[in-house]
């Protein structure tokens, strides 16, 4: 009896053939990975260049070899949110190809420890290192619970889930609140002030480019793109795009500290140029109200701007890079009266012009 129960039992009375059979029919049922796509995985690694490479300027105007504001405004900021958006929707597209079939729950939560594992430790990392603008909830923040409700959508039609996406983009247009101003809503994108941080990715807009990534792949799928791409082979130079895409966590890891690292050891035998700190405040906001206001105007307000914060003893606490709700009120409020009487200084120039 012992033996026949050894034999044929897994120990609870029930046949092991039984057993089996029940194992095999789940492992049968179990949704299966897809096979990786080359193209995919290439385009992604093209998007993390071009990663690399705006991050590469960020460090040298950071470094001071560039003008205060550069990256912030102009060319430089267009691409910054190109390059984010490409970046999600391709996060939208590995989760549907990952788990389209049916979500493989044992890779997902491993992937998803991983990456928010490496978002807090960036967000640990920045506070230390620059705790003015520390990322709270940067582009893995974003990854992180764009992959939780971005599984919501896998099932849907395209057609919904672009609707939806279209939706989270608008958002911030019509629902921005004083309301979502505490810190603890400034995730969600829709406070009426912008927190400051290097790297602010929130859920609105930005969740908006993974629907667009679940959708455009399912849109793939159903008309046999993703087939094709398949079969698509790329060409050997390409390779190490297709590498970095498949390590696209480890390459986003690591490339900053290398940059940062060989900046660094450039700029002991050939330092920048240095400017005071007035000056590059000076800079930094006639760059950054370029983009809204004329050449005229800019340099006047920004002028303005400095002087009011030294007479009225907040300067230094602003150059320093401080953050508090307090100062923020205050240089929106010393930020209002200078648009004021900016305006006013070029308007009365006007005037006396005309008369002449």
């Amino acid at each position: 009896m012992l033996t026949l129960l050894s034999a044929h039992s897994d120990g609870t009375g029930r046949d092991r053939r039984n057993v089996t059979d029940e194992t095999r029919q789940n492992e049968t049922t179990s949704p299966s990975p897809r096979p990786r796509i080359d193209a995919i995985d290439m385009a992604r690694g093209a998007a993390l260049v071009a990663m690399a490479i705006y991050h590469f300027a960020w460090d040298l105007e950071f470094f001071g070899y560039t003008p205060p504001g550069m990256t912030a405004v102009g060319g430089w900021k267009l691409f910054a949110r190109c390059i984010a958006a490409s970046f999600l929707f391709f996060v939208g597209v590995s989760l549907f190809l990952a788990h389209g079939r049916g979500i493989r729950w044992q890779g997902f939560w491993k992937r998803l420890a991983m990456v928010a594992g490496a978002a807090l430790a960036i967000t640990a990392v920045t506070y230390v290192a620059v705790p003015g603008g520390f990322i709270f909830f940067g582009i893995l923040h974003q990854i992180t619970l764009a992959s939780v409700l971005g599984l919501a959508f896998l099932r849907l039609p395209a057609a919904v889930t672009l609707i939806v996406a279209a939706a989270v983009v608008a958002a911030p247009h019509y629902l921005r609140s004083p309301f979502f101003d505490a810190p603890i809503w400034w995730w969600t994108g829709l406070s009426a002030t912008f927190p400051r941080s290097n790297d602010f990715v929130p859920v609105f807009p930005w969740f908006g480019a993974v629907l667009a990534g679940i959708a455009a792949a399912r849109i793939a799928e159903r008309s046999g793109l993703l087939a094709r791409l398949a079969t698509l082979k790329t060409p050997r130079f390409s390779w190490p795009l297709v590498f970095g895409g498949r390590h696209s966590l480890a390459f986003y890891l690591i490339h900053q500290p290398v940059l940062i690292a060989c900046l660094w050891l450039f700029s002991q035998v050939f330092p920048p140029a240095q400017e005071t700190r007035e000056v590059r405040f000076q800079q930094a906001c006639e760059a950054s109200c370029g983009e809204h206001r004329d050449i005229e105007f800019c340099p006047r307000y920004c002028a303005c701007m400095l002087d009011t914060l030294e007479r009225e003893g907040a300067a230094e606490r602003v150059l320093s890079g401080e953050q508090s709700d307090a100062l923020g009120e205050q240089v929106r409020e010393i930020a209002g009266r200078c648009t004021a009487e900016t305006d006013d200084a070029l308007s009365g120039a006007l005037l006396g012009s005309e008369d002449r």
